[in-house]
């Protein structure tokens, strides 16, 4: 997978490859950062239930759990 820049996936568009609850398509809604401005995690929700996930961004490097865009 290519390198993803941590400060540039605000409005980012992801895919799971396993969806679980009709959840597949996700769009990153927030970006947290730590005392020295950078991105630590990012909040997630899915576009069919407006669910909310925060988790650490390096997980959305896990080709076998995402992949960039909608699929």
């Amino acid at each position: 997978m290519n390198t993803i820049n941590p400060n540039k996936l605000y409005n980012s568009k992801w895919t799971a490859t396993q969806p679980r609850n009709k959840e597949k398509h996700f769009i990153v809604t927030k970006l947290l950062r730590n005392e020295e401005e950078q991105v630590v995690e990012v909040v997630i929700e899915a576009v069919h239930s407006n669910r909310e996930i925060t988790l650490a961004w390096q997980e959305l490097t896990d080709a076998s759990v995402w992949k960039m865009g909608w699929k």
